[in-house]
C-alpha cells in the first residue's frame, strides 16, 4: 500500500480515526506521519512508552507503569514457577509463560486480569463443532449437572437436586443409546 500523502513511499503506519461517529482510515509513511504530527504520541518526550509497557501494565494493575523504581521488589516479583523458575516479574516483561506450570504458579494474579478481559468469566468453555464433538457436549453438560447436584445437596435444596438427578439420568440414557449405535 502506498502512502496517501506523498503517493511515493510505502505506507508503514495505519491509523483509524473516528470523529463524530465517522470512521476514516489513514495509511501513511513514517516521514509523512512525522510531518503531519501523527508521531507526536511516540515522540522523544514519551520515549519511555512502548506497546510492550502498555500490555505489561495489564499484568501490573496495582503498580504504575511509568515511574516504577527499578530496585523495588514486590511480592508479585518474588512468586516463581517451581518447574521453569520463571518469576512473575519475568512473565510480565516477556508477556508469555515459560512452561505450562506457570498458569498454576501465577493463577492468583491472573484471575483478576482474566475477569477484566473476559467480562467476568475465568473459565474457557470453547466451541466444539457438533460434527466433530460427538457426545462431548452431553458429557460437559453431565459434568456441570453433577456439580450443581452436589451443590444443591450441600445446601439442602433437595428438590433442585432431584431435578438435576433426573436430567443426569436422561443424559446418561442418551449417551448409552449413542454408544449402542456406534
Amino acid at each position: 500500500m502506498i502512502c496517501q500523502e506523498c503517493q511515493t513511499r510505502p505506507a508503514t503506519l495505519h491509523f483509524t480515526k473516528v470523529i463524530n461517529g465517522e470512521k476514516t482510515e489513514v495509511h501513511i509513511c513514517e516521514q509523512c506521519s512525522q510531518e503531519k504530527g501523527y508521531n507526536s504520541f511516540f515522540s522523544s518526550q514519551n520515549s519511555n512508552f512502548s506497546f510492550h509497557n502498555l500490555l505489561a501494565g495489564l499484568l501490573n494493575m496495582d503498580q504504575p507503569i511509568v515511574g516504577k523504581k527499578a530496585n523495588s521488589v514486590s511480592q508479585q516479583e518474588q512468586i516463581q514457577c517451581l518447574n521453569c523458575h520463571m518469576t512473575y516479574q519475568q512473565f510480565t516483561k516477556a508477556g508469555r509463560f515459560g512452561c505450562a506450570h506457570c498458569y498454576e504458579a501465577f493463577q492468583e494474579h491472573l484471575q483478576p486480569i482474566l475477569r477484566r478481559l473476559h467480562s467476568g468469566n475465568t473459565t474457557h468453555y470453547g466451541k466444539i463443532p457438533r460434527r466433530v464433538g460427538g457426545n462431548l457436549h452431553l458429557r460437559k453438560e453431565l459434568d456441570e449437572l453433577r456439580r450443581k447436584m452436589q451443590h444443591h445437596i450441600q445446601a439442602e435444596e433437595f428438590e433442585e437436586a432431584a431435578e438435576a438427578r433426573d436430567r443426569i439420568r436422561a443424559i446418561e440414557k442418551q449417551l448409552s443409546e449413542h454408544r449402542k449405535e456406534e
